[in-house]
């Protein structure tokens, strides 16, 4: 991995328990011999967190998918907890590849909109929720 601050904390947390399980661990500082093999390593650390935002981004559109199919039916609390934890889980994933993505993956910058989206139609599905629930409690039938 790149040699960045971000980086810090876990290498020592992975040296820390690979000892404290017995083991032997070692960090080395490495570099490349060319400006060229600096190079490659960039781009496989870039390809390696584009894979990732491509994932996430796959995520998103399941989340919107899931959404828009609660849209038609389901306007209950449960469901409404269910995608918020859903958002949730993509707003902590989306932060965790921010700070690998140490180099600025293209894709980055549509995942950030794409974030902005989904909490945009999970806040619509809330309001659409709370809109239901409150009808129904106005209809006496």
């Amino acid at each position: 991995m790149p040699e960045v601050p971000v980086f810090a904390d876990g290498v020592q947390r992975a040296l820390e328990l690979t000892d404290g399980a017995g083991g032997q661990g070692v960090a080395l500082q490495a570099s490349g011999r060319t400006a060229e093999d600096a190079a490659r390593f960039r781009e496989m650390f870039t390809a390696a967190r584009t894979a990732e935002w491509t994932e996430f981004l796959a995520d998103c559109g399941k989340f919107e998918e899931e959404i828009a199919k609660d849209r038609i039916a389901k306007f209950t609390l449960a469901e409404l907890e269910e995608e918020e934890q859903s958002l949730e889980r993509l707003r902590r994933w989306h932060r965790d590849l921010t700070a690998r993505d140490v180099f600025g993956a293209p894709e980055a910058a549509e995942a950030g909109i794409r974030l902005k989206q989904c909490t945009a139609v999970c806040e619509d599905y809330a309001e659409r929720v709370f809109a239901a629930l409150h009808t129904s409690d106005e209809d006496p039938s």
